[in-house]
Order: structure tokens, then sequence, then C-alpha cells
């Protein structure tokens, strides 16, 4: 039988009760990264240690003078400007943490098959370029325009779809200050290493991390709303598959904390000494600034409010906090929520959707203190 290409392009569904990760799942998670949570404790992340996903290949770039983006589509004037040209405008730097919209789906039940992130799909970076607002303006927007659609140079083939990675947003988000989103040339100073989408890639803050595509080549304005296959098909939030689904957007108020103590190779869990055992994290929300954190050190039967550090003027970033717990000998279960000035806080109850997104219910980190009388 002559096969298709949607023959080697499976299609979403859930693991069966009881299914352990495949070799795709592994794949993927051999290919992606997640931030070492230990590597919170720097205010921004270096490049290395930040998440990475990638939907495809990373695109080979041999040399950045030949790299050209455009900005065309429902303007007066198209405009095509290569990086160092993008230099010579006026340079906005922004820190920004940034988030994967599928971070946690690994802990869900039944789980949905694809990239099994755990909490670990996130990082912090000081982000340079150019305000977008800036190149549309000078493009000159027509009135009739409603989407602005930004396409990467990763190509690929998902759900039997052959495509460029490509996303929307709308006109007014596009050319807003607040968040202000940037065509960026730079991160934490310096040119974004390859995974990270060099030479360009569209930083939009407080977003989740498939807004913010990489290895940017084209800004298309549309007259009609974007409807490929990144905006319609995937990143939406649906219980099931015949649902239109609501489609991912802002960052929901999320706190990790920076595993205590010292960690078992296979099982993860923390040990620590008894007496004062100093905690700390982060916490962020793409939708409103953070109001509180809360520690719990008894699995979330009881709650003691973390002290926030003074905050910095980044908006954008994750925002430190500290606590202190005096441990026991025993085992414990250690959990963070946030809660941001919208009201919007972490859920202790799983929330659930077939692509696992959005997904900030409060982390449980297991701890054990030894028994210092324990001599086994």
């Amino acid at each position: 039988m002559r096969r298709r290409l949607a023959d080697v392009s499976t299609p979403a569904r859930l693991a069966s009760p009881g299914e352990g990760l495949g070799r795709d799942e592994l794949a993927l998670a051999s290919r992606n990264h997640g931030l070492p949570l230990e590597a919170m404790r720097h205010d921004v992340t270096p490049p290395g240690l930040h998440y990475v996903l990638t939907h495809y290949d990373i695109p080979h770039v041999p040399d950045e003078a030949t790299w050209r983006l455009t900005v065309g589509g429902c303007v007066r004037r198209v405009l095509s400007l290569s990086p160092a040209q993008l230099r010579a405008y006026p340079a906005v730097t922004t820190r920004v943490t940034m988030e994967c919209a599928g971070n946690g789906r690994a802990l869900l039940s039944p789980r949905p098959v694809s990239q099994p992130w755990l909490v670990e799909a996130v990082g912090t970076a000081d982000w340079t370029g150019v305000p977008l607002r800036l190149l549309l303006a000078e493009a000159g927007v027509a009135s009739d325009a409603v989407d602005v659609v930004f396409t990467g140079a990763d190509h690929g083939v998902e759900r039997g779809v052959e495509q460029d990675y490509q996303r929307g947003l709308p006109l007014d988000v596009a050319r807003g200050d607040e968040p202000e989103i940037l065509v960026a040339y730079a991160m934490n100073g310096a040119p974004p290493p390859p995974q990270h989408g060099g030479p360009l890639r569209l930083v939009v803050p407080g977003w989740y991390g498939m807004a913010q595509v990489k290895w940017l080549r084209d800004i298309t304005v549309a007259d009609t709303p974007f409807t490929g296959f990144q905006q319609s098909v995937a990143y939406r939030i649906r219980q099931g598959p015949e649902e239109a689904g609501e489609p991912v957007t802002r960052i929901v108020p999320r706190s990790l904390l920076v595993p205590p103590g010292f960690p078992d190779f296979m099982s993860r869990t923390r040990v620590v000494a008894p007496g004062p055992v100093a905690l700390e994290g982060r916490a962020w929300s793409g939708c409103a600034p953070v109001s509180s954190v809360e520690v719990s050190t008894d699995g979330g039967t009881t709650w003691r409010a973390a002290e926030l550090a003074a905050d910095q003027g980044h908006r954008w970033a994750w925002r430190r906090w500290s606590h202190t717990w005096s441990a026991t000998p025993g085992d414990h279960v250690l959990s963070t929520r946030a809660a941001d000035e919208a009201g919007n806080t972490q859920p202790l109850e799983q929330p659930w959707n077939r692509g696992g997104f959005a997904n900030n219910l409060v982390q449980r980190v297991r701890v054990f203190c030894p028994d210092p009388a324990d001599t086994g």
C-alpha cells in the first residue's frame, strides 16, 4: 500500500491507563531539556540552562549576514531587514520569564502523549531587540488589518500537516507597549544560541513559549484572523477532541521551589539535616504581578506565607521568595503556591485538558530528614 505523509505523523492521543513513556516521548525528551531547578538561584538563567523546546529541526544558519526579516502583507511599505540593520533601531532590553505551555504535562492522568515535561520547562533571560510596534509603524499597517502572523525557519510535519512554524497575534497586542513585544537579536547580552532562535526571534512577555517564534524570518500583517495549525489546532485548551477549545495565551501563576538539601540519584528525593532549612524559589505570572507566595511542609495540609524579595522592576520576570523551615526527622512533602494581583492562584487539585496546557498544579517535593540517632 502506498504510504502518505499522514502515515508518518501520528494523531494526538492520550496514554492508556498504566502506559509508560514510549520511545517517541523519550526521543522528544532527549531533544528538549528543562531548567535544573537548582539553577533558579540565578536571577538570569545562563542560556545553556534555560529550557528548550524545538518543534522540528534547529535551522542551520552559517552566516547571519544572509538572514533577512521581511515585514509585509497589508502594509504600505514592505520591509526587508538584516540583523545588522535591526541593531541600528532603538534597542529595548526586557527581562522575561518564558515557560512552555505544556509544562507539567507528564504529571497529568490520563497523560497527553507529547513532550513529557515535569515542571522544569522555564527560564529567565534578558532579551534585547527592536520593539515590534516600531517596525509595524514604519511599514504602515493597513486600516483593515486584524492579525500579525510570524513565521519561523523551522519546517516539519505535525499530525499530517506539513508546515513552517507559524503563530499569530491580534494587531492590538502586536503593536502594544504593555507588554512591549520584541524582535530580539540578543540573549543575556550576546547573540542567541542556535537552540534559542538566533539570529532573530520573537519575544512576547507574559505569554507562553509557543508565541515566542524562533528563527524569525517573516512578519505578515493580515486582514483576516490567522487560522494556521499552531493557532487553531494545536495550543488550544479543550476537554474533548471535537471542541474548538480556548486559545493558550498568557502564563498562569506558578511558584517553584529550589530543591533543598541534596538528592538521591534515581528517586530525586531530597535529604536534609534536622533543624532550620532555608527554602527559596521563584514565582511568576503573565496575568498580573505576583502578590503572594505560600509554602507547605506537610503535603498541603497547612500553609505559611513566604517572604517575597523586593520588586526589582522586572514586571515580566520571576520574583524570588524565601522561607525558613524547621525540619524534623521523617518524610515530608514540600509545596509552594503563588497568587497574583488579579486574584489568580495555583490550584490544589489537578486541572486537565487534552493538550496538557497551562497546568499549574502546586509542586510537590519529597524530602527525607534522617534521625541523627539512626546509625543504619
